[in-house]
């Protein structure tokens, strides 16, 4: 069977790296979901609603080019109930990591595959992300290198912010963007691949 490519409908550099390690061929564009959380929506809530909107607006533009399959995600970080999204600066970039220092927060991202006809899946992974303890000096320094101003929670787990992780609980790459377990899972009940690895030339 032909692998039919996926609109990654993301603007995220990481879910499209993982996209290609896994040698998955996709089309990736950004869509303007309202990301913007409601009074008093839980993180459940909010996940599904932001990831149903994205999914929505992405089927459309798949449609326009063409592609059967449709991959929408949203990754959030819940400390205690708390949801901390992209910092606004650098203060609030700062605040965030002394909020994390020596303490486990979970790192939650929902996606959604769709394929033409109707049939989707959709599933949130959760995965337990431990911080050690920041010294202030540490927490200046890291958000001086710019690298959390557009990952929530303020740091890359990928980046230089992996010096903050004492341990973690679950996928990895969910703390990147995107849980790849379930994802090749998800996409193998879908009869989007009927196997994988994918042969080379697929």
């Amino acid at each position: 069977m032909a692998f039919e490519p996926i609109f990654l409908a993301s603007g995220s550099p990481r879910r499209r790296e993982i996209l290609t390690t896994l040698g998955l061929p996709f089309e990736a564009a950004g869509v303007d979901a309202d990301e913007s959380r409601r009074p008093g929506e839980g993180v459940d809530a909010y996940l599904e609603r932001v990831v149903d909107e994205k999914r929505r607006l992405a089927e459309a533009e798949a449609a326009r080019r063409r592609l059967a399959v449709v991959l929408v995600a949203d990754t959030v970080v819940v400390l205690e109930g708390r949801l901390l999204g992209k910092p606004a600066d650098d203060d609030e970039n700062a605040a965030m990591l002394r909020a994390l220092s020596g303490r486990t927060h979970h790192v939650m991202t929902r996606f959604a595959l769709v394929r033409r006809g109707g049939e989707a899946f959709a599933q949130t992974v959760v995965t337990d992300v431990c911080f050690r303890d920041l010294a202030p000096d540490e927490v200046a320094a890291y958000v001086a290198t710019g690298e959390g101003r557009d990952k929530a929670g303020g740091y890359a787990v990928q980046g230089v912010g992996g010096f903050a992780v004492a341990s973690i609980n679950g996928s990895y790459t969910n703390v990147v963007g995107l849980p790849a377990c379930e994802l090749v899972i998800a996409l193998r009940r879908l009869g989007v691949v009927d196997s994988f690895p994918l042969a080379a030339g697929r």
